[in-house]
């Protein structure tokens, strides 16, 4: 099974995969909530002659190959899209409210079904097995742990996996493959949220009050002292608030006040995010106490940050050189080697199996693909998805031919 024949099944269902595509971007599902979208995969496995498992709270899995020894490899595909309005002008858009792909979790999966179908018609060529995933919840980091607890890297035990993510608005031609090189490729993130609890009154006489928003307010500047005086300047670490609120009429001095917002570091051991959350309590709690309010402080959510093999990136690098013309670039020569500040819950499996992953450029921002993920106005060049479909399946089969 050569590249060229990947390559070229491919581009022959290229059209096959649009249509699949822009079926889920209308359609779009948040969470472990993918009642349509896992009906409509496991529809599509099913007719290209899978038997595929309902795994964990929302996600399937199918398997291909098995017919010769050899060992696993896991191709993954996120299915969940983000509670936000889409505003993009495209003659697909979101048909349900307040929901929309904007990460580009439906090219994944049309790019993994691809794979899928072009894997099925070669089983018998593939040494070992393909493990194909489609993960629930990604957007919340809740379901690759979910999937890991629920069996997804055993029966048979998988010796190495492989994500596809594509980004938009980037100064690269679409369809440029990117390779990211060995260690920490992105961040870890926790969320937290502070609520400062006070004692609302009216806005005439705030002496009868105790104002949680001058404590909040004073709690959030003073946090910024944790990057700029605690941090060796050497270490990733950055927390950002997202949203405060704080009452509802303009003459009223609600009872609380409350903060969210996401904690990001890079050390393999979370030691930096650890002195974070430490010094967030202690300030959160000491500040609110000098305004006579009482703070609480929760974290959750966490999700690791992800570690590239170093073998398997440089056997991913010469695939992807094999397969495509243009060949792929090394992520660190646009990043400067330094980690990714977002953040992806498949550095779950990064910490138990090697892990590699790969980003496809889809919308460059030289053709007026200028919003880049979780902006409302994002759009995705999916003339790109048989790349996607094609480095999946090259991968798999090449990996497991040689090792």
């Amino acid at each position: 099974m050569n590249g060229n024949e990947i390559l070229s099944a491919a581009s022959e269902i290229q059209n096959e995969l649009k249509d699949i595509r822009r079926t889920l971007h209308r359609h779009p599902e948040v969470g472990f909530d993918l009642n349509f979208t896992k009906k409509f995969v496991k529809e599509k496995l099913t007719e290209y002659g899978y038997a595929p498992i309902e795994t964990g709270r929302a996600g399937l899995v199918a398997m291909c190959g098995g017919k010769k020894k050899g060992k696993t490899i896991l191709l993954r595909a996120d299915m969940d899209a983000l509670p936000i309005f889409e505003e993009a002008d495209v003659d697909y858009r979101s048909e349900t409210d307040g929901k929309m792909h904007g990460c580009g979790h439906d090219m994944h999966t049309a790019m993994l079904l691809g794979a899928a179908k072009i894997l099925k018609a070669r089983e018998d060529e593939i040494n070992g097995t393909v493990k194909i995933e489609f993960q629930p919840a990604e957007e919340i980091f809740q379901g690759s742990p979910d999937m890991i607890k629920s069996g997804v890297l055993e029966n048979p035990r998988v010796d190495a996996a492989l994500m596809i993510h594509v980004a938009a608005g980037m100064p690269l031609m679409s369809g440029t493959v990117t390779v990211s090189g060995g260690g920490v490729s992105t961040a870890s993130c926790e969320q937290y949220h502070i609520t400062v609890h006070g004692k609302g009154g009216h806005g005439s006489v705030p002496h009868e009050s105790v104002d949680p928003i001058t404590a909040a307010a004073h709690i959030h500047l003073a946090l910024a002292e944790i990057n700029s005086r605690e941090i060796d300047g050497h270490d990733y670490g950055v927390f950002t608030t997202g949203r405060f609120e704080a009452g509802q009429a303009s003459n009223v001095i609600p009872d609380k006040a409350e903060m969210w917002g996401t904690i990001r570091t890079t050390d393999r051991d979370n030691k930096v995010g650890a002195l974070i959350k430490k010094r967030m309590e202690e300030i959160a709690k000491n500040v609110g106490a000098a305004f006579r309010c009482e703070t609480d402080v929760e974290f959750y959510d966490y999700c690791p940050c992800m570690i590239i093999d170093s073998d398997l990136s440089v056997d991913v690098m010469r695939y992807m050189k094999e397969i495509f013309s243009d060949g792929a670039i090394d992520l660190s020569a646009i990043t400067g080697g330094k980690p990714g500040g977002g953040s992806e819950d498949f550095a779950f499996v990064s910490h138990e199996v090697p892990t590699m992953s790969l980003i496809i450029v889809a919308g460059s921002s030289n053709d007026g693909y200028i919003y880049g993920q979780h902006h409302p106005k994002v759009r995705f060049d999916d003339s790109v998805l048989y790349i996607g479909a094609a480095g999946y399946a090259y991968s798999a089969v090449r990996w497991l031919g040689e090792h």
